[in-house]
């Protein structure tokens, strides 16, 4: 996998006085309020907050799943709330690797088939997606399970595959919601130790989402975000 390079010196994201509203009925629900953030390439930000804080909408934001209600999402360089659906796609496609709380393999499919399925929508040949595969399963230290199925993988494992899966594309912003959250304690050690490796090494741009004091104490940056709006920031201590 290459290291991540910088995009023209820009950040790669800005998030501009952006507000979310969800509507249900006559009732308009605020769930983010001017919002502003900036990544540049190689940062690692922990966003913390309650259950119904919004930091799930702003990460669906930063991800080109969802829209502002106003406000602009600038990420890798593309203004995301001005692109359609269809561009959308293959731009995620090109530049996010998504990491959830529930893994989301295909249970029928082995690791490396796991791994390689979101490569099945690029312009790589067998080749190419079998080189992107194994380099991923090596690095996340799996490539003696490419040919197991997710049940005969420990819950760890399984979300090793899954963060191979997100970095197969060597993505440009990797987004993570709640990544240990379904982990036992060694587990969770062991995929933060590999997160923070991909920060550390493949210098891969990180945005989680995290209920844990200790995952986001492993981030270089954590914002708080209380009923909308971020009211505090923290840096970890630079080694």
């Amino acid at each position: 996998m290459a290291e991540a390079q910088p995009e023209n010196g820009q950040p790669i994201v800005a998030v501009v006085n952006v507000c979310k509203e969800f509507r249900r009925d006559a009732i308009t629900i605020p769930v983010l309020m001017g919002i502003d953030l900036e990544l540049n390439q190689g940062d690692y930000l922990a966003l913390m907050g309650p259950s119904g804080s919004g930091k799930s909408t702003l990460l669906n934001l930063v991800a080109g799943l969802d829209r502002p209600t106003t406000g602009t999402v600038t990420v890798c360089g593309q203004c995301l709330e001005q692109t359609s659906e269809s561009k959308l796609a293959r731009w995620r496609s090109r530049h996010i690797g998504f990491i959830f709380q529930l893994y989301n393999l295909i249970p029928v499919l082995t690791a490396f088939e796991n791994v390689e399925l979101p490569l099945t929508l690029t312009s790589l040949s067998r080749r190419e997606r079998r080189e992107h595969v194994e380099a991923a399963l090596q690095v996340v230290g799996l490539s003696d399970r490419a040919d197991h199925y997710p049940r005969q993988l420990s819950g760890g494992q399984e979300q090793r595959v899954a963060i191979a899966r997100a970095i197969s594309a060597d993505p440009t912003l990797l987004v993570a919601d709640e990544p240990t959250g379904d982990l036992d304690a060694k587990s969770a050690e062991e995929i933060l130790d590999l997160m923070e490796r991909l920060n550390r090494e493949f210098h891969k741009t990180i945005i989680m989402v995290t209920h844990d004091p200790e995952a986001a104490a492993r981030a270089k940056q954590t914002l708080h975000l209380h009923k909308g709006a971020l009211v505090e920031s923290t840096h970890a201590a630079q080694v």
